[in-house]
């Protein structure tokens, strides 16, 4: 989807443009370049909504992160090729140019991403300044990219954020939960402003030619795409055609194509002013198209997690298990975690799934589907790993989804936990003893 799509979905997309759109091949090679990026501020609410299975969500949500630079680059690309084409310029300068600046990019993003990591990992940045530290090298980074070579800052800061997600920094949750709140925030924002800097007169100039270049973006440039770059995989048809049929374009497409546009009016292509009005059009479908039809389409694929969403346990006691039963015969979808395998006999004799593990760990963050359940029930026998786990899971699942037993007593102040942390009481004031020993009584 990247080293076969992104190159394929530009050619495709550029002669959608020229057949479809009726653009000249200057504006045709610019704005292909551009919409390789299927929109990752899109995507994630998308996945969020659809409750798609763990493959066809993460091949979706990775290939909009890492195609996003690209695109933008590809049209830095073709632009300099117009620029070429368009003035005394020489070729040899322009590649060196962009070259350089690929090169400055990638070498950027990876030392700022390595040089953060490691100042935190140190304790040079104090914990209450980790996020602001971040967000404002995340500036700095865009900002000299950029300098060198335009549109190449966004390569540098994605490249930047791999490396920070792929060095395992203690702190690294409290930095994507920061990220989320800033991307409702900014990402809500931008789409108000593109839609109120947008001229209504030049979409008013468009005709029947921007239906019928919409169309064959959606119902064949896309597909064609993803069918071709697959071929070699051994991924499930289904899984192939959901792809195929979800491409939804964002913010980077439409504010890239708008100062594309405009540089290439200033070059003397004239079509270059129908390049932001196409882009409004394309990004206005394919997020309400793609807003009704993706989770009706992945049911009826079978590609979405479970319909009845599920309750995971964590502790597979007595009464853990006694609860998924009732559970599992009402038709609830319930799972039982325990790192201890003789506490999970009693689960698989009832026929109950169960994950041999640690529930925190990085096994079952890769092995469970978390979006199949949208419930967690920690019951084990001690109530500092419930509160744990509780307070872990609570920004994944939300705190009013995420339970424990009640704790003991505590006999001394000192060695209570804080109410702050874990989840809501699952029972009342029943403690984990207390539910086990009135299943010993034969309470159901």
């Amino acid at each position: 989807l990247v080293f076969i799509g992104a190159p394929l979905g530009w050619l495709l997309s550029t002669l959608a443009l020229r057949w479809g759109a009726g653009l000249s091949w200057e504006s045709s090679a610019v704005f292909g370049g551009i919409m390789i990026v299927t929109g990752p501020t899109v995507i994630a609410p998308l996945l969020r909504t659809a409750r798609l299975g763990r493959r066809p969500a993460a091949l979706l949500q990775w290939e909009a992160i890492v195609n996003d630079p690209i695109g933008a680059l590809a049209a830095v690309l073709a632009f300099e090729v117009v620029l070429v084409l368009r003035t005394a310029e020489q070729v040899g300068d322009a590649v060196w140019e962009l070259a350089l600046g690929t090169g400055f990019a990638t070498a950027l993003g990876i030392a700022a991403g390595y040089g953060l990591t490691q100042a935190f990992r140190r304790a040079l940045v104090p914990e209450y300044m980790k996020v602001p530290v971040l967000f404002g090298l995340l500036l700095i980074v865009f900002a000299l990219s950029d300098a060198v070579l335009h549109e190449s800052g966004l390569l540098a800061v994605t490249i930047m954020g791999i490396v920070i997600a792929n060095s395992n920094l203690p702190s690294y949750e409290e930095i994507r939960r920061f990220k989320e709140h800033a991307t409702v925030l900014l990402v809500s924002g931008v789409f108000i402003l593109l839609a109120a800097s947008m001229d209504f007169g030049a979409l008013a100039q468009l005709n029947w030619r921007a239906g019928l270049f919409v169309l064959l973006v959606v119902l064949v440039a896309r597909p064609v795409t993803v069918f071709l770059a697959l071929a070699s995989t051994s991924l499930p048809f289904k899984e192939r055609l959901l792809l195929a049929l979800t491409g939804p374009r964002g913010v980077v497409l439409v504010a890239v194509a708008g100062l594309f546009g405009e540089r290439l009016v200033e070059l003397g292509v004239e079509d270059g002013a129908l390049i932001a009005p196409l882009a409004f059009v394309l990004v206005a479908f394919t997020v309400v198209l793609h807003g009704f039809t993706l989770k009706p389409f992945a049911r009826w694929l079978g590609l979405t997690a479970a319909e009845t969403p599920g309750v995971l346990f964590v502790g597979g006691s007595r009464w853990s298990v006694g609860l998924a039963e009732a559970l599992k015969e009402a038709e609830i979808p319930v799972l039982i975690s325990d790192p201890n395998r003789g506490h999970l006999r009693r689960a698989r004799e009832a026929g109950i799934t169960t994950f041999f593990g640690d529930i925190l760990s990085e096994a079952a963050e890769r092995g469970i589907e978390l979006m199949s359940f949208d419930t967690v029930v920690a019951a084990t026998d001690n109530d500092a790993y419930n509160t744990l786990v509780a307070t872990d899971l609570a920004p994944e699942f939300g705190r009013e989804n995420v339970y424990q037993v009640a704790r003991e007593k505590a006999g001394n102040i000192r060695h209570s936990l804080p109410a702050s942390l874990g989840g809501r009481n699952f029972g009342g004031k029943a403690t984990f003893n207390d539910l086990n020993r009135m299943m010993w009584e034969g309470w159901t």
